[in-house]
């Protein structure tokens, strides 16, 4: 059966559920449209499949990783339905919680072997380290198997010996009379939990547990494009198993540090940079320090606007576990001074006497009253070229040009 609809829609959870949700909306399900509650329900199989299919997914870490990233052709065994429940069996533990017992006529669980916890380690990495690559020696503590006894819990010279609760069956049958009738009802033997054996004299070192804390180091390669939320299996470095059971895994959650620079947004690198009004009118040339240390170079056209990108491509994060690179956006910030020296605001004023046709600020506090007004007045026909060539000329001076300069730079801007 290839799944038709999406594995969160089916166990009715929200994407960004759980561990824990995901396990209850199934259980839930579960319940409702297994096959035993359902006798020769076709439909109801089919629904029991389909719970079973999402379920077996979005419980494996690794599975719903791929799950999300390309969608449900990657669900298990090709999106086909497989009756590999991931280490148990759902019809044999939903019998159990309805009836009690093992269910079909199965030995309770307790008694083979069990397999070791995962664990969960977290490793920050910076930004670079995440576009390169890097090698990390991570410790931590988990339960190995026990030196002493070799996992087996008993003392040395000794092993365990046959339950005498249950005799070594694993589990104890109860009888119990009600007005309906009488039932019988068979659980699991609270002396041996289910193993039908049980340690007379417990191995010293680990109490009887076959397992006991030691420290543990792993080398872990983190590929080249990871991002925050990536998590990476390393298999058989988890807790030991009891009574043979294989040893869980870890799992290393990887967490990009922030940069002093750049924010990553998928594959590209974004970056603000800062640009004066004279850079931005006349534009410019910066440089910007990539991830492996090489130099960028910003090219800005003159005219370039506040909040203009610029972008380079192939300098950003390669794809994790993909082929090719994103770009470097750089986004203009145009930045306007918040003191002036004396020239500089002669400057400005001169520029805004031109954008604006009035006369520039400190020539109007500079003016007289009556007869030196009209005197102003009579000689402004006779100056006003002139000023207006001075202020053409202070302009370019803002800017670090003179009239000449800029002459030709209009020249190249319209050759070339």
């Amino acid at each position: 059966m290839s799944p038709t609809r999406d594995y969160y829609q089916v166990l009715g959870v929200e994407r960004n559920a759980d561990e824990a949700e995901i396990k209850k909306a199934f259980w839930n399900l579960a319940r409702k449209y297994h096959p035993d509650v359902n006798p020769g329900d076709a439909d109801a199989e089919s629904k029991f499949k389909e719970i079973n299919e999402a379920y077996q997914v979005l419980s494996d870490p690794e599975k719903r990783a791929r799950y999300d990233a390309y969608g449900s052709e990657a669900g298990p065994e090709q999106g086909g339905w497989t009756t590999d429940f991931g280490g148990f069996d759902p019809f044999s533990t939903i019998f159990e919680t309805f009836f009690g017992g093992g269910g079909f006529g199965q030995e309770s669980p307790a008694a083979g072997p069990i397999r070791g916890h995962d664990l969960k380690y977290t490793v920050a990495v910076e930004l670079a380290e995440a576009a390169a690559g890097v090698s990390r020696s991570i410790s931590y503590s988990r339960m190995g198997t026990c030196q002493e006894c070799s996992g087996y819990g008993t003392a040395p010279g000794t092993s365990r010996v046959t339950c005498p609760a249950c005799g070594g069956r694993g589990k104890v049958q109860s009888v119990s009379s009600t007005p309906f009738g009488t039932f019988t009802r068979v659980t699991q033997c609270a002396r041996c939990g289910g193993q039908g054996r049980v340690i007379e004299k417990p191995c010293p070192a680990c109490g009887g547990e076959g397992r006991r804390e030691e420290h543990a180091s792993v080398q872990v390669e983190i590929p080249a494009g990871v991002d925050t939320g990536v998590r990476l299996r390393v298999r058989g470095e988890g807790d030991a198993g009891l009574r043979g059971g294989s040893p869980g895994d870890l799992y290393v959650d990887v967490v990009v540090k922030p940069h002093r620079l750049y924010v990553r947004d998928g594959n590209d690198l974004r970056a603000k940079v800062s640009v004066s009004f004279a850079q931005a009118a006349l534009g410019t040339e910066l440089e910007l320090e990539a991830l492996d240390g090489s130099s960028v170079r910003l090219r800005l056209r003159p005219g370039v606007q506040n909040g203009d990108e610029v972008r380079v491509k192939g300098k950003g994060m390669p794809a994790f576990r993909g082929y090719g690179r994103g770009d470097i956006i750089a986004e203009v910030s145009v930045s306007t001074p918040r003191s002036l020296s004396a020239r500089e605001r002669e400057l400005y004023e001169e520029l805004l006497a031109i954008e604006t046709g009035q006369p520039p600020r400190s020539a109007a506090r500079g003016s007289g009253a009556g007869v030196g007004a009209g005197t102003a007045g009579a000689g402004r026909g006779k100056g006003k070229d002139k000023r207006g060539k001075n202020s053409r000329r202070g302009l370019f001076g803002l800017f670090g040009q003179d009239n000449d300069a800029a002459g030709a730079d209009r020249t190249h801007d319209e050759m070339g």
